[in-house]
């Protein structure tokens, strides 16, 4: 392990006086607590306004009052801090507000409220519903991207929008094109034979 040192800025040579922490590498004797200089190798610490303090140190000497709190149980964070959404929060406490799993790591996004969600949860609860299966329009498996039907001021899936005689899929294509007679979906052949019965 060679490198420079993150708070002396000489060269570290060797594992047996370097460590990391932070993602920077220091030489052992400089990895120190602010207050009491403890090396801090191999043991819990704190950062405190780009300070670094042993437990002990930031426990019994006040620190801990400036510590972040978890936006979810309101305790001290007092290892790993995930923050989202403008708070702070403990890894475990950071989940979705339907399913209750943990999207530490994982995709999410949040409601006008910041209440956090899955993906799959904020389709379900958001998305619009399919007026012929009743389901959330979604994205395709893989994607961002949500493709939608509009017609008669209803919305469909693409799949879902099929002429209700004959189950033909309705398309911009021509002779595919969505035909609507009394508000049901009909293609083009469909609706000729509908209106002719009627007339």
């Amino acid at each position: 392990m060679s490198g420079l040192c993150n708070a002396c800025g000489e060269k570290v040579m060797g594992v047996g006086q370097a460590c990391q922490a932070m993602g920077n590498l220091y030489h052992s004797k400089c990895f120190t607590c602010s207050s009491c200089s403890r090396s801090l190798r191999g043991k819990a610490f704190y950062v405190i306004h780009g300070r670094i303090y042993c437990e002990e140190d930031y426990l019994y000497s006040g620190y801990q009052q400036t510590a972040e709190k978890c936006a979810v149980c309101d305790h001290m964070i007092m290892e790993l801090i995930l923050q989202a959404v403008g708070k702070s929060f403990h890894p475990g406490c950071f989940r979705c507000c339907v399913c209750n799993e943990g999207l530490s790591g994982e995709p999410f996004t949040v409601d006008l409220d910041n209440k956090i969600y899955c993906l799959r949860d904020y389709y379900k609860v958001f998305a619009r519903k399919c007026s012929a299966c009743g389901k959330p329009i979604t994205p395709k498996e893989g994607t961002d991207e949500t493709v939608r039907v509009v017609a008669m001021d209803k919305d469909f899936h693409q799949q879902c929008f099929v002429c209700e005689d004959c189950g033909t899929q309705l398309s911009n294509e021509p002779g595919k094109r969505c035909y609507p007679v009394e508000n049901h979906l009909l293609c083009q052949k469909c609706h000729l034979r509908k209106t002719e019965t009627k007339s």
